[in-house]
């Protein structure tokens, strides 16, 4: 039998589509780890929040391994990519309803080698907080 395909990035698109849909604004919480690209003075406890929201960002691109986009944070263009394993939740702003995953390890980028040695995986349930 072959491997089945995770149902975590059909899940985020979901919800991401709900809240669209419904007028909220869709965040994601992310475990920041090696291989994901956002701008470090963002990231508090080794997590970020983002607020991908059409408003907010610029070319969406929601894959089954990443989500990619463009954002400005401080008023400076940020490239972003996210792999889907390091999401931790999508979430409506306003509402605070959506997913909540557990934290698990990402996988290194086809193109680019693996590192030379891992991180331990995260330990401990994921903790979100609502931002207003």
């Amino acid at each position: 039998m072959l491997d089945e395909p995770s149902t975590k990035p059909y899940l985020i698109r979901a919800i991401y589509e709900w809240c669209a849909d419904a007028g909220y604004t869709p965040y994601l919480a992310v475990q920041v780890d090696e291989y994901t690209q956002v701008p470090a003075g963002y990231v508090k406890d080794g997590q970020i929040v983002l607020n991908v929201g059409v408003d907010a960002v610029k070319n969406l691109q929601m894959g089954n391994e990443d989500i990619s986009c463009s954002g400005r944070f401080g008023g400076v263009a940020h490239q972003l990519m996210i792999p889907v394993a390091a999401v931790i939740g999508i979430f409506a702003k306003e509402t605070g309803q959506g997913l909540v995953f557990q934290a698990g390890e990402s996988a290194p980028p086809v193109s680019s080698a693996p590192p030379d040695e891992s991180p331990p995986p995260p330990t401990g349930r994921p903790q979100l907080k609502v931002v207003k």
